[in-house]
C-alpha cells in the first residue's frame, strides 16, 4: 500500500541556495511557483525576510523582530515568477556577494476570501495537496472569534504576525503546546496565554483567536497573516520529542528523508534552530550547518550542534541545549522524499 500521494516534495517545499551580485535579475531553480518565501543571508548578520503572494511580492514580515509589516518595492521581491522570483538590484534577496538560502512553499496564489470564521479573510490561499494555507485577516478585538483557514483538515502549526498598528510579538500555535500555551519567535520557553487561541483547538474549517493585539487588535483596522500547517504522510510532520543530552541522541520518526527541520526547545529559553539538506559539509547524512529564526547571526557550522537526517526521520548527535538537552522540544520538517511513495517503491536508506 502507498504511504504517501505526494511523490516529489520539490513540487509543494524546496530549498535553494545563491550569491546575490546586486544586479536586477530572476533567480531560478525553485522548480515552481513560489507562494512563501522565507529568505536569510548565510555570511551576513542580516534580519530574516518572509514575502507571500497573499500579501505581495514587495511586502516582507520578519521572524527575528517584532516589527510590522514592510512595504519596498525595491527591498524585496518585484514579482514571484513560474520557477522562483524577480529582484532588482537593491534587493536584500540579492545583496552582492551575500550567500543567500530562500526556504520556498507552493499554496494557490492569492486566493480569495474565506467566510468560514466570524471574521471574513481579505484572501486565503489554500493548497490542500500539501496542507498549507496563507490567510489574511483583519483583526476585531473580539475573544472567540474564528478564522477560516481552508484546510479541510486540523492544523497543526500555525504561525500568526500582525501586519499593521503596533508592533507585536509573533504567535506560534503547536499541536503539541497545546491551545493554552503559544511559543513567540524569540528564545522564550512556551508561554501562557488566552488572549491569543482562547484555549480553544483549531478545526478542520477554522482556528480561534482571543483579544490578545499580537493575534485580534487593532479595532478592525489592522490586519494580520497566518500561516496554517497540517501534516501530509510522507512529505510533512510536527511533533515533539525529548531530548537525551547525549552524542548518541534522540532519534525522531518523521515518515520521510527530511529536507528541512526546525526545532525549538519549550521548556527554556533557547533559539530556533533551523536546518536543511542543502547547507552541508558534503556528509550527506550529517547536517551542522544551521541558522536561528529569532536572530539576525551568520549561518553556524559546528560539529556539536549538527543532526543526521536519515531516510525515515532525524537524528541529534550533540548535547547542545536547543536540539538535546534532557527537555522537550516541538519540531516543523518537511521531506526530501517519502519512506514509500504512491509506486509503493522505498526510499534509498542512508
Amino acid at each position: 500500500m502507498a504511504y504517501t500521494t505526494i511523490n516529489k516534495s520539490t513540487d509543494y517545499f524546496n530549498t535553494i541556495l545563491y550569491t546575490g551580485d546586486g544586479t536586477t535579475k530572476t533567480i531560478s531553480g525553485v522548480g515552481f511557483q513560489p507562494d512563501m518565501v522565507w529568505g536569510k543571508g548565510r555570511n551576513s548578520s542580516s534580519s530574516h525576510s518572509v514575502v507571500d503572494a497573499v500579501r505581495g511580492a514587495t511586502k516582507s514580515v520578519f521572524p527575528n523582530t517584532t516589527a510590522v509589516e514592510d512595504t519596498n518595492s525595491t527591498s524585496y521581491l518585484t514579482a514571484f515568477t513560474s520557477d522562483g522570483y524577480s529582484v532588482n538590484s537593491s534587493s536584500n534577496f540579492n545583496v552582492n556577494s551575500r550567500t543567500q538560502v530562500n526556504w520556498n512553499w507552493k499554496a494557490n496564489g492569492q486566493g480569495s476570501s474565506n467566510t468560514d470564521g466570524s471574521i471574513n479573510t481579505t484572501y486565503t490561499s489554500v493548497n490542500t495537496t500539501a496542507g498549507f494555507s496563507i490567510s489574511k485577516y483583519v483583526g476585531n478585538d473580539t475573544a472567540g472569534a474564528t478564522v477560516g483557514h481552508g484546510l479541510g483538515a486540523v492544523p497543526e502549526m500555525m504561525i500568526v504576525k500582525r501586519l499593521s498598528g503596533s508592533a507585536q510579538h509573533w504567535s506560534i500555535y503547536h499541536k503539541d503546546i497545546g491551545n493554552t500555551h503559544y511559543m513567540q519567535f524569540d528564545t522564550n520557553a512556551k508561554l501562557d496565554d488566552a488572549g491569543v487561541w482562547y484555549d480553544t483547538s483549531p478545526t478542520s474549517t477554522v482556528f480561534t483567536i482571543g483579544n490578545s493585539s499580537k493575534v485580534n487588535g487593532g479595532g478592525g483596522s489592522d490586519s494580520y497573516i497566518a500561516y496554517c500547517f497540517t501534516p501530509k504522510t510522507g512529505y510533512s510532520k510536527f511533533g515533539s520529542y525529548v531530548g537525551n543530552n547525549n552524542n548518541d541522541g534522540s532519534f525522531i520518526y518523521t515518515g520521510f528523508a527530511p529536507s528541512f527541520v526546525m526545532v525549538k526547545n519549550t521548556q527554556t529559553a533557547r533559539d530556533w534552530m533551523m536546518f536543511d539538506n542543502k547547507r552541508t559539509d558534503g556528509n550527506p547524512n550529517l547536517v551542522n550547518k544551521y541558522l536561528i529564526a529569532n536572530g539576525t547571526d551568520t549561518e553556524g557550522s559546528n560539529s556539536t550542534t549538527g543532526v543526521d537526517f536519515l531516510s525515515n526521520g532525524f537524528k541529534c548527535r550533540n548535547t547542545f541545549g536547543s536540539v538535546n538537552h534532557a527537555e522537550t522540544y516541538i519540531y516543523m520538517a518537511f521531506a526530501s522524499a517519502p519512506l514509500v511513495g504512491s509506486n509503493n517503491i522505498p526510499a534509498t536508506a542512508r
